[in-house]
């Protein structure tokens, strides 16, 4: 598998796991009938529209807007970093650290578990640093 091949791999494992919120969110709405919208209280056949959602939706909610504060910058160094033909062997081993680090942190954060939330985001970041580290090498 080539670098980009494995950097589109990472790619798709990176939307299901970002996806697995939105699934979590729903089932949770969807199994208890919780819904603070009233479309779709009325569309799901709820009571009515709830005045929160639920813990493990705003987990969830939290999770995603961590993503897209993480995952999206991780992409684009990603791309620069196989563009530029930075150590090969690294492709393979920061991008696996990087998503298996997301999928932890999504995991942790879910049950709410402290300090392995900070920990597997520190991972994320640490890998994006080294990243950039690399680029800089290969342009300057």
């Amino acid at each position: 598998m080539t670098e980009y091949q494995f950097y589109a791999l990472i790619t798709v494992i990176l939307f299901f796991k970002m996806f697995s919120n939105s699934v979590v969110q729903a089932l949770a709405r969807t199994s208890s009938k919780t819904f603070v919208t009233p479309e779709d209280a009325k569309f799901f056949g709820a009571p009515g529209p709830a005045p929160d959602e639920l813990p493990i939706v705003k987990r969830a909610a939290a999770a995603w807007r961590n993503d897209l504060e993480n995952i999206p910058i991780f992409l684009f160094l990603a791309m620069i970093y196989v563009t530029l033909g930075c150590w090969p062997g690294g492709a393979f081993i920061y991008f696996t650290i990087f998503a298996v680090a997301r999928i932890l942190h999504t995991i942790v954060y879910m049950r709410g578990l402290q300090p392995w939330r900070t920990v597997f985001y520190g991972f994320g970041i640490t890998i994006c640093v080294i990243l950039c580290v690399h680029i800089l090498i290969a342009v300057l």
